[in-house]
């Protein structure tokens, strides 16, 4: 079995799980390289992990004739630069979510990765775990008959109180529907199919915020962007759905995720997460019923669209998380952005297709 290199770029907030789950869980990847503006992070990393190679820039990876795939694990705000010049470079790249911060980003880089002939996509890779793999399984074998729309919530107060460096979730490329939107949009999109339009009523709520965290607190934070999006979308099929994200509002807990049909309605799980639960209501039975997991990757399997990448670059086949789903997602956020600023529908224009659902594996960590 053929490994494919992969050089990650940016050892941040979000590496830890990547690096654990691509040196201990994905057989067919093999991290050759790391690079991050703080070197420390970059050998601890090394350290931790056993990697081959430091970068000391993140051009030094893309020109090393034994990288594959560039990882970019960058800020969202960074991840246009770092994938055009990777692409240039002429490595295939999967990102982190988003694939740009804006539309405008998003479409150069689609259209540079066409050009040179490379893969790219990205995160998140949630949908391609066991609770919405399930949940797509059910709708497909119609137990909730033909879809009639969707509901979506994230609520939360905002990560200046968690995160240790959040003044970026507050800036260009952030924002709630930025932030967390693409792991409902990706859900949402696997199990529903491709939206049509889009329409949304935004607001900044609070002109600044007091970061909480070590080893900030006490500094304020300027938002600029939007931190309440309440969104509507209208799937090709027509089916109607909504999407609701909020860094404003105080929230006991994980709010719902359904799927609505003409004979039966599906909790969806998290889609921040891998797993379950997922539960199906019948008119029949008159009450919830959870439905057993029935595909892998339970557990936080964050790597696993690079590993599936990583697949189709050998195999010649489409990648899951390939870069029409990103920018589909991408289209969809900067949608609500500008009907909220314009009080008309958004249509979508790019083309964009649900991959293949996910194949049980015989052995965990390879893929079909």
């Amino acid at each position: 079995m053929k490994k494919i290199n992969v050089a990650m770029i940016g050892v941040g907030n979000i590496s830890g799980i990547y690096l654990k789950n691509i040196t201990g869980l994905f057989k067919e990847l093999n991290l050759i390289g790391v690079c991050d503006l703080v070197r420390e992070r970059a050998e601890k990393a090394q350290a931790d992990y056993n990697i081959p190679k430091i970068y000391e820039t993140m051009h030094d990876a893309f020109a090393d004739p034994e990288v594959d795939i560039v990882l970019n694990l960058t800020r969202p705000y960074e991840h246009y630069e770092v994938t055009k010049a990777a692409l240039l470079a002429g490595k295939h790249v999967y990102s982190e979510k988003p694939l740009g911060a804006s539309l405008a980003e998003g479409i150069e880089l689609r259209d540079l990765a066409v050009e040179k002939g490379l893969m790219l996509g990205g995160a998140p890779d949630t949908f391609m775990g066991a609770g919405i793999q399930t949940c797509r399984k059910l709708i497909e074998d119609g137990y909730i008959g033909t879809p009639i729309g969707s509901a979506a919530f994230m609520i939360c107060r905002g990560h200046e109180r968690w995160h240790p460096d959040p003044d970026f979730y507050y800036q260009y490329g952030g924002g709630p529907m930025m932030d967390m939107g693409p792991y409902y949009l990706t859900a949402m999109v696997n199990l529903m199919g491709p939206i049509k339009r889009v329409m949304a009523a935004t607001r900044r709520t609070f002109p600044t915020r007091m970061i909480t965290s070590q080893p900030f607190a006490g500094t304020p934070i300027e938002v600029n962007v939007s931190t309440h999006i309440a969104g509507t979308v209208e799937y090709a099929s027509g089916a109607i759905g909504t999407l609701f994200t909020t860094f404003d509002v105080h929230y006991p807990g994980q709010a719902r995720f359904e799927i609505y049909g003409s004979e039966g309605t599906l909790i969806v799980p998290d889609p921040n997460t891998f797993g379950g639960p997922v539960k199906l209501y019948r008119p029949e039975e008159k009450e919830m019923r959870e439905i057993p997991l029935i595909f892998d990757y339970k557990e936080n399997s964050r790597g696993l669209g690079l590993a599936d990448m990583a697949n189709a670059i050998r195999d010649g086949r489409r990648a899951r998380a390939d870069y029409t789903q990103t920018f589909h997602v991408l289209e969809a956020i900067e949608g609500f952005e500008t009907a909220g600023k314009t009080g008309t529908w958004t249509e979508l224009k790019a083309d964009y297709t649900p991959a293949a659902p996910m194949k049980k594996a015989v052995l965990a960590g390879i893929l079909d």
